[in-house]
């Protein structure tokens, strides 16, 4: 059964007790929600970042990611879209592919970015105009969901057997949702490298930059990074 997101974001502390002795993968599906709320100026974009839930900042801000799997690099977030291709306001709309959305690990700081632009924007009445009819900002929202596979590495030999063959979805997981979910600047693998005594490893895989690659490469890579360490055991 898997385990909603809202509730329960993965039981992280029986996990990094049984870390040491083998690393279990995840994955995640997102059901996608409409929230019946619309935008058609920068004004009415700004009320509702302002109250939308997270999880709608978060879809809208990180879907990209994971649905343009084979992309690279790094794709835009739908707010920047909608301003700049449906409303036409290209200063706002850069700015919003300024922020480096990927970046926060709290999607409270990354609303309040958002809204700082908006409202900066607004107050200095700077130039606004509504969106044709039709082309309206549709909120949407997901609820996660969080689910075991059947694959657990022992060891870096079994690591890098299991990531050649695990879905995308999984390797998404634990490279993209732990900053969030652990609240800390970390993937799931470099944690379980630390805790098996492979430091180097662990640091070199931090290191990766996952959004300037497409999640296919991202996976070569690190079975390229891991099996240097696995074959030297």
């Amino acid at each position: 059964m898997g385990i909603k997101i809202e509730e329960n974001f993965y039981r992280r502390e029986a996990a990094e007790e049984r870390m040491a002795e083998s690393f279990r993968f995840y994955m995640q599906h997102n059901l996608v929600e409409l929230l019946g709320l619309k935008a058609k100026n920068p004004v009415e974009l700004l009320d509702n970042i302002r109250n939308v839930p997270a999880a709608s900042i978060y879809y809208h801000t990180h879907r990209f990611i994971l649905q343009h799997q084979y992309l690279s690099p790094e794709p835009p977030n739908d707010f920047a879209l909608w301003l700049k291709d449906s409303i036409h306001l290209e200063s706002l709309g850069e700015a919003f592919l300024d922020v480096d959305t990927v970046s926060f690990v709290n999607l409270e700081d990354l609303r309040a970015e958002l809204i700082r632009i908006l409202d900066g924007y607004i107050s200095r009445g700077e130039y606004l105009a509504d969106c044709p009819m039709g082309q309206e900002f549709d909120f949407m929202s997901c609820k996660i969901f969080v689910m075991p596979t059947a694959y657990a590495a022992n060891n870096l030999t079994e690591f890098v057997e299991i990531l050649s063959k695990i879905s995308i979805h999984s390797l998404y997981f634990h490279m993209f949702e732990a900053p969030m979910r652990l609240k800390r600047h970390d993937n799931d693998f470099s944690a379980w490298f630390m805790s098996i005594g492979e430091e180097e490893l662990a640091e070199r895989a931090r290191l990766l930059n996952p959004y300037n690659i497409s999640l296919v490469g991202l996976r070569l890579k690190l079975i390229q990074l891991v099996k240097k360490y696995a074959d030297s055991q």
